[in-house]
């Protein structure tokens, strides 16, 4: 099992820069390798609507590796099938961080593709994804409507060209998804999870989460995104398959989570609106951190319960006596609490489908 490195925040760029130092990503990189950095564009939106990566983590990686002496940088990408690569870059703000920091962008649709061998067959992967030095994996921790989540695995599927695309959904999604992800093994993974969408990978019910992630493992780094999405493991079975099939390890304890700062470091939550609204009508939230909040809010929509009784959150609360269910360590004092800064959305999400 490796280190799981944590940081709290809302500036992708500086949050990105502090997870590479600490974890010493340039380490990975062979002498005179190339980097490839692949985010999560799946269509033309900006990341405030949670479905794509920052571009604040594109800005962050590029100069990192910069200061490290790699020159040979590039974003590699291809959008879903219904929308056009370039114009999703364009409407996600990358092109001014490949103007600023003279880097190129590649459309995966118009790349070159190899067929790999994988344990489900061959699979046509495209050819820049496979030469990288250093593959480095950019996901959006975020809802999905077909695979309850997505993160690293699965954002490897803009790895692949458009008919690859069709077959995966054909096969199910589950087994070539894990298959896909033993064929690229990247390097490395640093997650976007500041905003990640609540349900649908296309964004639209963005939760503020303020947090990213850091880990050299895509499969550790789905499963602890799993966690903190609070989903049970077969809610997300490819993770595991993938493991079986030679990805990455699944397994992780709290003692491999290094946090490099504390929730209250990023901004409390903002006002819920929309489908959170209506989960949490009977959360009384003061000042919570948003990742405490986040926690709260994925665990209500996992389970599908709105609680009749009264749930209460945030710094606000701390050392008052609370008649109803408290949330974190400042609510401890609540008749009954799940405690923890921040608690697991896992935690939250049993104690609600125990009671």
């Amino acid at each position: 099992m490796g280190t799981i490195w944590q940081v709290y925040g809302s500036d992708a760029h500086k949050m990105t820069k502090r997870l590479l130092d600490a974890s010493q990503a340039w380490r990975l990189v062979p002498a005179g390798a190339s980097v490839a950095l692949k985010p999560n564009l799946v269509l033309s939106v900006v990341a405030q609507d949670g479905a794509v990566t920052h571009p604040g983590v594109l800005s962050g990686c590029i100069e990192y590796f910069s200061e490290h002496g790699i020159r040979d940088l590039s974003i590699i990408e291809s959008s879903w099938i219904g929308d056009r690569t370039m114009r999703a870059m364009r409407r996600a703000g990358y092109d001014e961080v490949c103007k600023r920091y003279d880097v190129a962008f590649f459309d995966l649709k118009c790349d070159k593709t190899r067929s790999v061998q994988t344990p489900i067959g061959p699979i046509a992967v495209c050819a820049r994804a496979l030469d990288a030095g250093l593959l480095v994996d950019l996901p959006v921790l975020k809802g999905h409507c077909q695979t309850r989540m997505t993160c690293a695995l699965k954002n490897l599927k803009g790895c692949i060209p458009d008919h690859e695309k069709r077959r995966f959904h054909a096969l199910g999604l589950t087994k070539p998804i894990a298959a896909l992800g033993a064929a690229l093994r990247p390097g490395l993974v640093v997650v976007d999870s500041i905003c990640g969408d609540l349900c649908f990978e296309e964004g639209g019910t963005p939760v503020q989460t303020n947090r990213m992630y850091l880990c050299a493992d895509a499969v550790t780094a789905d499963a602890y995104g799993r966690s903190l999405m609070g989903l049970a493991t077969d809610d997300v079975p490819y993770i595991e398959l993938a493991e079986r099939y030679g990805a990455g390890v699944a397994s992780w304890s709290p003692d491999d989570v290094v946090s490099l700062n504390e929730p209250r470091d990023a901004a409390c939550y903002a006002s819920a609106a929309g489908t959170v609204a209506s989960l949490t009508r009977n959360v009384h939230e003061d000042r919570a951190c948003s990742a405490c909040f986040a926690a709260l809010v994925r665990a209500l929509y996992t389970t599908g319960r709105r609680q009749a009784q009264d749930i209460y959150i945030g710094q606000g609360w701390q050392g008052a006596t609370l008649d109803g269910l408290g949330i974190g360590r400042c609510c401890a004092d609540a008749t009954s609490c799940v405690t923890g800064c921040p608690p697991s959305a896992t935690d939250i999400a049993q104690y609600l489908t125990n009671i």
